[in-house]
């Protein structure tokens, strides 16, 4: 079982690393901070979807599998819309340590969701 979660969460980390920097695009990134732009929706679509992936392969049971994604869908959105609007005014270039601080905290809240989510694995799946 141990091996079997240890999976779980390399699967996530390795979907989020996909989703966040391989996949993401410059109009997605400026849609984030917007409610009626589409860029953060479809952002947190594609970690959806690389979820989807994770979670079919650990067999987790299809109501709990919907109410994670739902949850990560949610989650990620907002997070993603925070640092957005607490960072807008942040540059790399003239407060690095803040930005660095702001970008770190981004990406350990959403580490965090894994942890969650494969928590909710241990729970759901026998065995």
């Amino acid at each position: 079982m141990q091996e079997f979660l240890l999976l779980v969460l390399i699967g996530f980390l390795l979907k989020h690393f996909v989703a966040d920097y391989l996949l993401q695009f410059r109009w997605m990134i400026a849609g984030k901070g917007n409610i009626r732009a589409p860029g953060g929706y479809v952002h947190a679509a594609i970690h959806v979807l690389g979820s989807v992936i994770v979670l079919s392969l650990a067999s987790v049971p299809v109501p709990v599998l919907l109410a994670l994604l739902g949850a990560e869908f949610v989650i990620h959105y907002l997070l993603d819309y925070l640092k957005v609007h607490y960072g807008k005014e942040v540059s790399s270039t003239e407060r690095p340590r803040l930005f660095w601080a702001l970008n770190g905290f981004d990406q350990l809240m959403h580490h965090l969701t894994y942890v969650a989510m494969t928590y909710v694995v241990l729970l759901s799946v026998p065995g």
